[in-house]
């Protein structure tokens, strides 16, 4: 069966920064922070008590206030992303063939608010006060199927949960929906709000988080030696897909081509990577098989780099055992160092970052990089962005689970 080529054609995001793409790469650009103290729920008994939240949310602007009291936050979250990306792409799903246009869209938790308010007042109240909204609010395919509901589309529609792996897993196999005639548009990346009571409270159990509460714009730190951990923070990133042929005629903007995707698992723990990288290296490896490249081509890696002592260790490696010598010569930045860890959601942010990279010519920077750690010597493009011509972006994600998913972004 002859592939189909698929392409990007609608960016929309929910960031701890903002809502506007071009206004948050301005800012990602700048090398500005979107860590800071969480406002939403009292944090005093907590040993962490920032993180990336988005500020003075009430449901997003393009949703009706009414149908967003239906939705979990972080279904919400995607759904305002989607019509900013739909809207993006110039697309009038009116007048689509509803069969040929899906959505698939990754959550690490779901409605993890939702869980944790019904469970309390199962609790306080009893059995007959859990709402009936319960479960259409903390299901994880609550984005995707909110959106194919909100558009009236019949095509391909699923949700991935491979926990921070999601968004990257969801468009890879959104792409594959496209490249073998199962559809051709679609709606698809990640959304997560875990930055709750509950879901704080489990990544301090785990030791995962930072906790630098005297500066937390400087908290998160990929590859750096002081760094303490990862901030949890929350938002979505989607992005349209298009049939190349169909989007060209269109005369749609194309900001990059779907070329390679590649997974892997670890198989060795369940929240630790594989200290030698062998996964993430076979996730690198095999999107490059599929995109037909070699590591040579390849201008800008947008690492996973949460910012952990093991995860930058292991993913430098990975980066090493792949690329040769080639390493020490290809740009890495972590853009985690500015909108911490959005889990199931963070592919979707990363995947328009490659596409915005490829389009501009200009890669984020990693900041708080001051003093590199020793295990992690390649170039990360520390705190200050780079102009240089990117013909072919990679963007990974590693996920508790072992789950390893690298995209491979080209230039059209």
């Amino acid at each position: 069966m002859e592939k189909r080529r698929v392409v990007v054609t609608g960016l929309g995001w929910v960031t701890s920064l903002g809502l506007s793409v071009p206004q948050v790469w301005e800012d990602l650009l700048k090398g500005k922070s979107g860590i800071s103290s969480i406002t939403r729920f009292d944090t005093a008994a907590y040993s962490t008590k920032f993180g990336g939240e988005v500020p003075n949310w009430t449901g997003g602007p393009n949703i009706d206030k009414r149908d967003a009291k239906r939705l979990d936050r972080f279904a919400q979250f995607a759904l305002n992303a989607a019509i900013d990306a739909v809207k993006d792409a110039g697309i009038d799903f009116s007048k689509e063939d509803p069969w040929r246009c899906g959505a698939i869209v990754g959550s690490g938790v779901g409605g993890i608010e939702e869980f944790a308010e019904g469970h309390q007042k199962l609790l306080e109240k009893g059995p007959s006060r859990v709402s009936p909204f319960m479960v259409p609010k903390l299901m994880c395919n609550a984005g995707s199927g909110n959106i194919s509901i909100h558009y009236h589309i019949h095509g391909p529609n699923s949700a991935i949960a491979t926990a921070c792996a999601s968004a990257a897993h969801a468009i890879g196999e959104a792409a594959n929906s496209i490249k073998f005639n199962q559809a051709d548009v679609m709606i698809t990346g990640g959304s997560e709000a875990a930055l709750t009571p509950l879901g704080l409270a489990c990544f301090i159990a785990l030791r995962a988080l930072s906790e630098r509460n005297d500066a937390p714009a400087k908290a998160s730190r990929p590859f750096d030696k002081d760094r303490d951990g990862f901030i949890l923070s929350e938002g979505s990133g989607i992005v349209v897909l298009e049939e190349y042929e169909r989007a060209k005629k269109r005369g749609a903007r194309i900001y990059a081509e779907v070329v390679g995707y590649g997974q892997s698992a670890d198989g060795s723990h369940i929240t630790a990577p594989d200290e030698q990288g062998r996964g993430a290296a076979y996730a690198m490896e095999s999107s490059l098989r599929d995109a037909g490249l070699n590591t040579t081509q390849i201008d800008y890696i947008n690492a996973h780099g949460t910012s952990t002592p093991l995860g930058d260790a292991a993913e430098t490696r990975a980066v090493k055992r792949l690329f040769g010598e080639q390493a020490y010569k290809v740009p890495i930045s972590s853009t985690k160092s500015m909108t911490g860890h959005l889990l199931g959601a963070s592919g979707g942010i990363e995947a328009i970052i490659a596409a915005k990279s490829i389009e501009t010519g200009k890669i984020p920077p990693t900041i708080n990089l001051d003093n590199p750690s020793e295990d992690c010597d390649l170039d990360f493009v520390p705190n200050v962005a780079r102009e240089k011509k990117v013909n072919v972006a990679m963007s990974n994600s590693f996920g508790f689970g072992g789950h390893n998913v690298s995209l491979v972004l080209s230039k059209i």
